[in-house]
């Protein structure tokens, strides 16, 4: 399923303690505009709403989640979903699911009480009355997952490869940033990458006040033998990494590439980082942390050199 064919409508569902929260932590990952705890009688006017509601980017995937939390108001789900449907409303549902005393253990490990248990009656009670009221919606339902032996990472792993299978590397957010050392080793960085062993541009005036942005200062920096053996093995790390990062749920990810002074090895690779991993299928930002640093201390030293020539008719070596 390609990111345009997911679902625009899902009504998420199940027993208590079962995940849901989780899972509305994967759809919004997945750009998803998430409602909690919705009454079913609002679900066709939330859906006439964001029909005619003009959203930057296109139209507004929906992600509700309905369940037993809202007393009376629940028992009409059925109706409302069969009303829906009559009406040619396009929607999926997801039921969560687990074992009795699984759902035993997560509330008595969290301390919370059962929404069915009201009246002095116990959990494993409240649970039996769940499943009594949810055993149609189960039968309806597209999608039934057991979280009985599932890890959160587990369930949101499942959760993507039902709804959105092919763009799960879009649930990563990547920041690619250059950065300079002398400003400053980076403290929010998951990867961090030294390129300061690669020829430095500065030692060439003529490349000197440009940055890696300028195609002259791209171009030395690339072009040269060792930067292209080093993009090759720095590919195939984040061939290996990535993937990983995605498997684990991870959904920001920031990678900083760092040379001297932020203005030229960096920036140069970064922007290339920033391209390889798009070519790949993620989400990508480029971001360039020292860039006006860099080149207003450049500025300044130009200028520094310009009094020191005028003065005593020389310059003196960076």
């Amino acid at each position: 399923m390609e990111e345009d064919q997911m679902p625009d409508f899902v009504i998420v569902t199940g027993m208590s303690g079962a995940g849901r929260t989780e899972a509305m932590h994967v759809f919004e990952d997945l750009g998803y505009y998430c409602v909690d705890n919705l009454p079913s009688s609002l679900l066709a006017d939330l859906v006439r709403v964001n029909e005619s509601t003009e959203h930057e980017g296109g139209r507004r995937r929906l992600a509700v989640v309905c369940d037993s939390r809202n007393g009376d108001f629940f028992g009409d789900l059925e109706a409302e979903l069969s009303s829906m449907q009559e009406a040619g409303v396009s929607y999926k549902t997801l039921f969560l699911d687990a074992a009795d005393d699984k759902l035993i253990a997560r509330y008595k490990s969290s301390r919370r009480r059962h929404p069915l248990c009201t009246d002095g009656t116990t959990i494993w009670q409240g649970i039996q009355r769940e499943r009594l009221m949810l055993m149609g919606l189960r039968d309806r339902a597209d999608y039934v997952i057991d979280t009985t032996d599932m890890l959160p990472q587990k369930l949101r792993s499942t959760i993507r490869g039902l709804f959105a299978t092919g763009s799960e590397r879009k649930g990563l957010a990547v920041t690619v940033y250059s950065f300079g050392f002398k400003h400053g080793a980076p403290y929010d960085a998951d990867l961090v990458m030294d390129v300061r062993f690669l020829p430095n541009p500065y030692y060439d005036p003529e490349l000197r006040p440009l940055t890696g942005l300028d195609a002259p200062v791209r171009d030395f920096v690339r072009m040269r033998e060792e930067t292209i053996e080093f993009e090759q093995k720095w590919h195939d790390l984040l061939d290996v990494v990535m993937p990983g990062y995605v498997a684990e749920g991870k959904q920001q990810l920031a990678i900083g590439v760092g040379c001297t002074g932020g203005q030229h090895r960096s920036v140069a690779l970064a922007e290339a980082t920033g391209d390889y991993l798009k070519s790949k299928g993620y989400r990508v930002s480029v971001a360039h942390r020292d860039l006006r640093l860099a080149e207003r201390g450049h500025d300044v030293q130009r200028e520094s050199d310009n009094v020191l020539d005028a003065r005593a008719g020389g310059g003196k070596e960076a």
